[in-house]
Parts: C-alpha cells; structure tokens; sequence
C-alpha cells in the first residue's frame, strides 16, 4: 500500500472519527449543534468520502493525487468555516441567514437528516469548551491536521527540512 493510500484512509478515519464524536457529543451529552457546526460535519463526511475514493483509485495514480487534492481544498474550507464561527458567529445573538445556515437549509439537508445535521442552537449558544478548548478549536485543529496530511499525501516524496 502506497503512502498516499494509507494517508488517505486515515483522513478518511480522523474525519469519521470527529463525526462520531460530534455526534456523541450532540445526542448523549446534549450539546446542540449550530449551523457552522453541521457545516463542519459536512465537510469532514465529503473529505473522507472523497479520500476512501482516493483510496479505492490506488491503481490510478492521478485520480488519487486529485482526491488527494480535493481533500486538501475541503480541510482549507474547513479551517475557513471554524475560524469564521470562532471570531464571527459565536459572537452573533443568531447565525440565522449566514452561508452556513442557507446553505443547509436549502440542500435540504437539515431536514431530511436532522439527527445528523439539524440545527439546534444557534453559534452563540452552540460555544462549548471541551478539557477547557472551545469545541470549533479542535474542529479547526483537527481540518489543520489534515490539510497537513492531504499535502503530503500529493508529494509523498518531499522531503522537510
């Protein structure tokens, strides 16, 4: 197995992961998401599609190498959408009428699975702290890891310095 494959399954991995943990987060502990949220949530599932994609393509070196590619342009966007709703959103009284909202809301998303992508508070009340991090920290955290990841799994062979 290439080192791009493997990179790629663990992206797709880490992304399911933090969906399983937002969920868990959402439906034991109560805490409800916000439309920027689900938007992550999104963002992770469509990355780890596009990386198991990535990952089945093995054989075809520049299909996965533009997986690989889409998966890094996802995580960037997904670093956009956590900072936005770290220095934006949770500082609005409503995230009502935000991208974010509007475009959950007219995919149709958040209606036809609402357990897994209803917005149930808005950004302000959604601002939870987990080991005394805000909980979009570690989304945006964990879309850096994987933009790291995503790179290297374009040029498996650069050498850091």
């Amino acid at each position: 197995m290439s080192t791009t494959t493997k990179l790629l399954n663990t992206i797709a991995l880490l992304c399911l992961l933090a969906v399983g943990i937002a969920l868990v987060s959402q439906h034991v502990f109560g805490m409800q998401p916000c439309a920027w949220c689900v938007l992550q949530r999104l963002i992770f599932l469509v990355t780890a599609a596009v990386c198991v994609l990535g990952s089945l393509l093995s054989r075809a070196k520049a299909m996965q190498k533009l997986c690989a590619l889409l998966a890094l342009v996802l995580c960037l966007g997904g670093i956009v959408a956590a900072w936005y709703q770290y220095n934006v959103a949770q500082h609005m009284f409503s995230c009502d009428l935000t991208f974010a909202d509007r475009f959950m809301v007219q995919t149709g998303l958040d209606a036809h699975l609402p357990w897994l992508f209803g917005i149930f508070a808005t950004c302000m009340d959604a601002r939870v702290s987990v080991l005394g991090i805000e909980y979009v920290l570690w989304s945006m955290g964990l879309f850096i890891v994987l933009t790291i990841m995503s790179l290297v799994a374009l040029w498996p062979r650069v050498k850091m310095a």
